[in-house]
C-alpha cells in the first residue's frame, strides 16, 4: 500500500502539464457557473434542477462544490487546492508572468486567515449568496479577481493568496491536518544531485521542504516529488500533525478561527434563520423601532450588493431586518466563542501551567467538530435545494447530520485526551480537563440540536415549552 502511495506522489510529480489542463478545464466550468447565471432570470417555483442552469449552476456551486471539498481536504490533504482548484490556478498562471515584487509585511500577517473568513461568511448571510447568483458572483468573482492581482504583483512561481489571503486558506489547513498522507522529507544521506534538485524546486506556498512535518499548508501539488528518493508521498496517522507537532506548530490566530469562526460565527450564520431567539430578538427590537417612531429603518431600498433585495421573489431585507441578522449573527459566534475559549483556558490550567502555546494546542483538539459544524451547514444547501427543485424528500437527514456531528465530536474527544495525555501526567487533572474540554463538545452540539430538532419541530407547528429553546 506505501508503495502505491509514494508512486503516485511520483506521477503527480512527472504529470504536471496534465495537471495545468485538468485546471483549465475547471476553470473554464467554474466561470460558467458564475457568469451564465447573472444573465438568465431568477428561477421561479417551477424550475428544476435540470431545466433551469441557475437552480444547478447554484446545486453545483453550494450542492455539491463547497461542501465535499471540504470532506476531500479531510481525506486527501489539500489536493483540491493544488491540482483542482480554479482560483489557485489563476493566481499562479498570473504571477508566472508577474512583476515579482517582494511579499510585503501586512500580506503575511497570520490573522487573514481569520479575519477574510468572518468576513465572507457574514456577507454572504447579508446578501443570501447561496441563493441567488449576483451575490455568488461578486464573493466568488472578487476573490478570484484579487488572487489573480497578487499573484501578478507578488512571489515568484508561487501562491502567495493561497498561502496568506484566500478566505477559505486557514480552514483548509486546518483540515488537512486530519489527512492520513502527507509528503515526507527522507532524512537519509541525500546524494549531491537529489539536494540540488530539490534546491531548484520553488514551492508554491514557500514551504522549506527539507524540513516538512505536516500537511497544513501543503497543497499536494505534486511538484516537490520530482526530488525522487528525497521527498515521498507517505501515510501517516491521522492524528500526528495534532497530537505530535501541534504543541510546537500552533498560533493564536488558528486557535481564533477554530473557536470564534467554525464553532462560533459559522455556527450562528447558519442557524440564525431558523432560530426562535432571532425570532424574539427580531420582534423586541422592531416594537422599540414603532414605538419611537423610527420607520425608516424598515425602508427596503438597500442594493442587492448591501443586503437581499430581490422584490421579484418576495425577498427583501429591510434596514433593519438586515442590521439584526449581522447583530444576531456576531452576537451569537462572540458568545459560543468566548464560552468555549472560557473553558479551554480552563481546561489548560487544570492540566498544568497556563501558557499560549498549550492553549492553542489543546484547541486543536476542536478541529473535526468544527470542520463537521461547516459541512453539515453547507450540506443543508445541498438538502434544501433537492428538496426544493427535485421534489425529492429526506426524512431522516437530520438524524444523519447528528449523527455525523455525534462521530466528529467523539474523534474531538480523543484528540483531546490524546493531548491531555501528553500534557500532564496526574490522572485526576487528565479527567478534570477532559471533562471540561467534553463541556466544550455538548455546547457546540446542544446547538445544532436546538436547529435540527426544536426549531425544527416549532416550525412544523409543534409546540415545546422549554426554557432552553426560547
Amino acid at each position: 500500500m506505501q508503495d502505491k502511495i509514494t508512486r503516485l506522489g511520483y506521477w503527480l510529480a512527472k504529470h504536471q502539464t496534465f495537471i495545468w489542463s485538468i485546471q483549465w478545464v475547471i476553470i473554464l466550468i467554474y466561470m460558467l457557473l458564475m457568469f451564465i447565471p447573472v444573465l438568465l432570470p431568477l428561477p421561479d417555483d417551477s424550475a428544476t434542477l435540470l431545466h433551469h442552469f441557475t437552480v444547478f449552476a447554484g446545486f453545483m456551486f453550494w450542492g455539491i462544490w463547497w461542501p465535499f471539498v471540504l470532506i476531500s481536504i479531510v481525506i486527501f490533504g489539500r489536493l483540491w487546492c493544488g491540482v483542482f482548484c480554479p482560483e489557485g490556478a489563476l493566481s499562479e498562471f498570473a504571477n508566472r508572468y508577474g512583476r515579482g515584487k517582494s511579499i510585503p509585511k501586512w500580506l503575511r500577517w497570520k490573522g487573514w486567515c481569520f479575519v477574510a473568513f468572518g468576513i465572507t461568511t457574514l456577507y454572504g448571510q447579508m446578501t443570501s449568496v447561496y441563493q441567488y447568483p449576483k451575490p455568488a458572483l461578486l464573493i466568488l468573482g472578487g476573490s478570484t479577481l484579487a488572487a489573480m492581482v497578487v499573484g501578478f504583483l507578488y512571489g515568484k512561481s508561487s501562491r502567495v493568496w493561497c498561502k496568506y489571503l484566500c478566505p477559505v486558506t486557514g480552514v483548509f489547513s486546518l483540515l488537512a491536518r486530519l489527512a492520513p498522507w502527507r509528503y515526507q522529507p527522507q532524512q537519509g544521506q541525500w546524494s549531491k544531485q537529489e539536494y540540488q534538485t530539490l534546491k531548484d524546486i520553488r514551492c508554491p506556498t514557500l514551504l522549506p521542504l527539507s524540513k516538512m512535518t505536516g500537511a497544513a499548508n501543503c497543497l499536494m501539488c505534486g511538484k516537490c516529488g520530482m526530488a525522487k528518493n528525497t521527498i515521498e508521498l507517505k501515510l501517516r496517522s491521522p492524528h500526528e500533525e495534532i497530537v505530535v507537532y501541534g504543541g510546537e506548530k500552533n498560533s493564536i490566530y488558528e486557535s481564533l478561527l477554530i473557536v470564534f469562526g467554525l464553532c462560533g460565527l459559522a455556527l450562528a450564520a447558519f442557524q440564525w434563520s431558523n432560530s426562535f431567539w432571532f425570532s424574539h430578538f427580531q420582534e423586541v427590537v422592531d416594537s422599540w423601532f414603532l414605538a419611537h417612531q423610527i420607520t425608516g429603518v424598515f425602508n427596503t431600498n438597500a442594493p442587492w450588493w448591501i443586503f437581499t433585495n430581490y422584490p421579484e421573489r418576495g425577498d427583501v431585507f429591510s434596514w433593519a431586518y438586515g442590521g439584526e441578522v449581522v447583530f444576531y449573527i456576531l452576537s451569537i459566534g462572540l458568545g459560543i466563542g468566548s464560552l468555549l475559549t472560557t473553558l479551554i483556558m480552563a481546561a489548560t490550567k487544570i492540566t498544568g501551567s497556563f501558557t499560549l502555546t498549550r492553549f492553542n494546542h489543546l484547541t486543536q483538539s476542536l478541529i473535526p467538530l468544527g470542520g463537521m459544524t461547516v459541512f453539515i451547514g453547507l450540506f443543508a444547501n445541498t438538502v434544501n435545494l433537492l428538496q426544493k427543485y427535485a421534489n425529492l424528500g429526506f426524512i431522516w437527514i437530520n438524524d444523519l447530520k447528528l449523527t455525523l456531528l455525534a462521530l466528529a465530536a467523539i474523534w474531538s474527544f480523543f484528540l483531546a485526551y490524546k493531548i491531555i495525555k501528553n500534557q500532564t501526567l496526574s490522572t485526576i487533572r487528565r479527567i478534570l480537563g477532559l471533562s471540561i474540554m467534553t463541556l466544550n463538545f455538548f455546547i457546540i452540539y446542544y446547538f445544532w440540536i436546538l436547529m435540527l430538532t426544536v426549531w425544527s419541530l416549532k416550525s412544523d407547528g409543534i409546540s415545546w415549552h422549554v426554557w432552553w429553546a426560547g
